[in-house]
């Protein structure tokens, strides 16, 4: 049987997702097999095989509550924690599960309205729940259910209980690490996002403590941080923020219609205009003013959430179905072969994102980036004997007033989604060096006349002025990277050697083979953009 249905497409992550009207799109699926409950497997992991023990109530429960899943199953493999696998060959629409949107977790950002949530842990202060950031605000939700009553409300009474047990416990992330480890990521602007991180949370779990003592008596901060850590690391977001397809609305307007006309009372063109006005205000509610009051609806979505990341060939995708009021995940183009994972994307992640919140990192990450210190920190004299140049006068006076050159000091925000407070030069595997940087070694490496011909103005460095300052300012990008790299601790094949001793040694802890792989990565994205400057 084919039907269509109009879907709006979802990564997962945090802040990495569409909701947007403009994803929408109609499509044709057959149906390839019965939908049914999710069945478990196990392929022997000691490191997964909690968890997924704890996913078996799960099964009874999502057909209890009209999950429907099929094609797919929950295996623990040895590397990647509990992941879906498809039961058999997948072409490109089939559908794998389908919840019902009354059984997830969500947040309305920048402001959640949740009954449960102000009655029983905040009635004291609900502004206190209400203008949390979101991740605070799900942090708060699944505390609740997990500490407080397993019993969703909003859900029509449906205890949720097997699905928040069958959530990680514990997450082996950066926030838990030792000075000592996080030394060993070889990489300040990691450090300070974790830093930051701490202190925001710390702060937040604070203020939630000081606005309700219902709260700080049932809540720790453990358990605020585990609620943190698994709202940021399985939610999906979007700029979607209306509510499903509402038929009665439109049922309403025809009968009125209907009588409007067949009464006398008023002409076609008049009932035509009314109900024109109903479906115009239901599509504002729904995509207009959510978008233009930059609103986000943050998800978490049971089974769905076990999916693990890919940064590029994901297999399968998430939608939100506005007409059946639910979200899917189906296959993507070219289908799944039997046995094989299912991935999703969360977005476009960088490695310090996907470590710093997922716990992974991910190789020949396609979205990674380095971080490198800001100008004012490179060593001016190093990249004048590399280019067989002198800075002349006025250079750098220009270049800080124009903020090339970066920040002086941290600049201290509470931003948790920036690791680069100090205003770092930014390095991309996918467009390599920023423009601005460029523009600015034009301008810091030109000749006097170069810098008389463009009016001392950085602006009119933007394009190549000639061939030899070009080639002035490509040397000193290439040196300033060249010293980045010779400044770390073990170079590149070092760590591949301590890479290769930790899959053969047994006893490693999981933070280690992390750091290496982390640290590796940066490494590697380094070489890479120093060859491309040659």
């Amino acid at each position: 049987m084919k039907y269509s249905a109009f879907v709006i497409s979802v990564f997962a992550g945090g802040s990495a997702s569409a909701f947007a009207p403009t994803a929408f799109k109609t499509i044709t699926r057959q149906d390839s097999a019965p939908l049914f409950a999710v069945k478990t497997k196990s392929d022997p992991s000691p490191s997964s095989s909690s968890r997924l023990k704890r996913t078996t109530p799960l099964t009874g429960w999502a057909k209890d509550n009209d999950i429907k899943v099929g094609g797919v199953e929950i295996v623990a493999s040895n590397n990647a924690g509990l992941g879906l696998y498809s039961t058999q060959n997948l072409s490109a629409n089939d559908i794998v599960i389908q919840v019902p949107t009354k059984l997830t977790l969500s947040v309305d950002s920048p402001t959640d309205y949740n009954a449960a949530m102000e009655k029983n842990l905040f009635s004291s202060d609900p502004k206190a729940y209400r203008n949390s950031p979101w991740w605070t605000a799900l942090s708060i939700q699944l505390n609740y259910y997990d500490k407080v009553d397993s019993v969703n409300q909003l859900a029509g009474g449906v205890d949720i209980k097997p699905w928040i047990d069958s959530l990680p416990r514990a997450y082996d992330t950066p926030l838990h690490w030792s000075e000592s480890s996080l030394d060993e990521l070889q990489y300040r602007p990691m450090m300070e996002a974790v830093a930051l991180q701490k202190r925001v949370w710390r702060k937040q779990y604070d203020d939630l403590v000081a606005a309700s003592k219902e709260f700080s008596s049932r809540i720790s901060y453990d358990d605020f941080v585990w609620g943190c850590e698994t709202a940021r690391s399985r939610a999906f977001s979007g700029a979607y923020s209306g509510s499903a397809f509402n038929p009665i609305p439109y049922a309403t307007v025809t009968a009125l219609v209907a009588v409007y006309i067949g009464l006398g009372i008023g002409t076609v063109e008049q009932a035509a205009n009314g109900a024109a006005l109903v479906i115009c205000g239901s599509i504002l509610k729904d995509f207009v003013f959510p978008k233009l009051l930059k609103a986000q609806k943050y998800v978490i979505c049971p089974l769905i959430d076990m999916a693990n990341h890919v940064g590029m060939g994901a297999t399968g995708n998430v939608a939100f179905e506005y007409f059946s009021d639910g979200f899917s995940l189906s296959a993507l183009d070219p289908g799944v072969q039997q046995g094989k994972e299912m991935f999703i994307s969360y977005g476009p992640r960088n490695n310090d994102q996907l470590l710093q919140y997922y716990g992974f990192v991910e190789q020949n990450n396609v979205h990674d980036v380095y971080i490198l210190p800001p100008i004012r920190q490179w060593n001016i004299e190093a990249l004048e004997e590399a280019c067989g140049r002198k800075v002349g006068p006025g250079r750098l006076e220009k270049l800080d007033r124009a903020g090339l050159l970066g920040f002086a000091t941290n600049n201290l925000n509470t931003n948790t989604e920036a690791a680069n407070s100090i205003g770092g030069v930014v390095l991309t595997r996918a467009t390599g060096i920023d423009p601005a940087v460029i523009q600015a070694l034009r301008a810091l490496m030109s000749t006097d006349d170069e810098w008389d011909d463009s009016g001392e103005a950085i602006g009119n460095f933007a394009a190549e002025v000639s061939p030899a300052n070009e080639r002035a300012a490509r040397t000193a990008v290439r040196r300033a990277m060249e010293m980045e790299l010779e400044s770390k601790a073990t170079t590149i094949e070092e760590d591949e050697n301590l890479l290769k001793m930790y899959k053969e040694g047994k006893g490693v802890d999981n933070e280690e083979v992390l750091a290496v792989l982390f640290r590796l990565e940066k490494k590697k994205l380094l070489q890479e953009a120093i060859r491309s400057m040659n």
